[in-house]
């Protein structure tokens, strides 16, 4: 949150006005969750991996199919603190804000075959031992190459800008930056980074996961690959973890759209178009 508690000419609450924040939001600290809980959020965070379209009554079902005494009433609760939407249509998907400007889809039908021609940016929930963690990356379309990443224990939208603007540091602006329509990518902050950067903004149809499906797929292999077989205890031993998977991603594991190439290689040769976004 971009409020500087310290500022000697504008007040917090003057601050927060101009933000259009609310000042309780400053001092709220979130409560944990029970380890029973901590402990249905990773069953319900694989299952999701496998069943993408399951809402909180498939899920609820599914978990006393396995004996555990979840209802849906806490299942929904969980599934939207871990920002899980399923790919069906809903009437209200990935917790946007009622007052923010949605922005149309800008890929339908365009060929991506270049580098910073689209980046793509999504927030994952990641379980560790006694808590969890939100992650969001940057990555590139066309090459699959991770470009930024931040951790954070709160779903604020300054970790997001954060990895944002470092991707903008290093690599230049993209053409087109694509995103769901949660609050975080429909904020001020964000847009407005993305506008200074002059960027054309993008956002996926409502439920429709797949427009945004390259990064989904990321998350699917790391978390596989890399969260539920450590355990992270703490958040630096996550970002430590999560840092060398993802090196080792960009740099050493080929992916199957570029043939041989890592997406790092694909990012530096510019190698053949894709076929058309759908």
């Amino acid at each position: 949150m971009c409020i500087e508690r310290s500022h000697p000419k504008i007040s917090v609450r003057r601050q927060c006005r101009l933000l259009s924040l609310t000042r309780s939001n400053l001092y709220y600290q979130p409560k944990g969750e029970r380890a029973e809980n901590l402990c249905f959020m990773t069953i319900i965070d694989k299952q999701f991996l496998e069943t993408p379209w399951y809402g909180s009554r498939q899920m609820a079902r599914h978990m006393q199919r396995q004996g555990h005494k979840c209802g849906r009433h806490r299942v929904r609760r969980l599934m939207r603190i871990m920002r899980l939407v399923p790919i069906y249509q809903t009437p209200n998907t990935s917790k946007k804000h009622p007052q923010h400007k949605i922005y149309p889809y800008l890929l339908r039908r365009l060929t991506i075959d270049r580098p910073n021609q689209v980046w793509c940016v999504d927030i994952t929930y990641i379980p560790m031992r006694r808590g969890f963690l939100y992650l969001v990356a940057v990555m590139d379309w066309y090459s699959r190459k991770v470009l930024s990443w931040r951790l954070s224990n709160s779903m604020e939208a300054d970790f997001c800008v954060e990895a944002l603007n470092e991707a903008i540091d290093k690599y230049g602006a993209p053409e087109i930056m694509n995103s769901d329509q949660g609050s975080q990518f429909t904020g001020f902050e964000w847009t407005q980074a993305l506008k200074e950067a002059d960027v054309k903004i993008s956002m996926d149809g409502k439920g429709r996961w797949i427009d945004n499906r390259m990064i989904e797929r990321l998350w699917r292999s790391l978390k596989y690959e890399c969260i539920y077989l450590n355990a992270f205890e703490t958040g630096s031993e996550a970002r430590l973890g999560i840092g060398k998977w993802l090196a080792y991603y960009n740099v050493e594991r080929p992916h199957s759209t570029h043939g041989i190439l890592t997406p790092k290689e694909a990012y530096e040769t510019k190698k053949t178009p894709m076929r058309l976004a759908v």
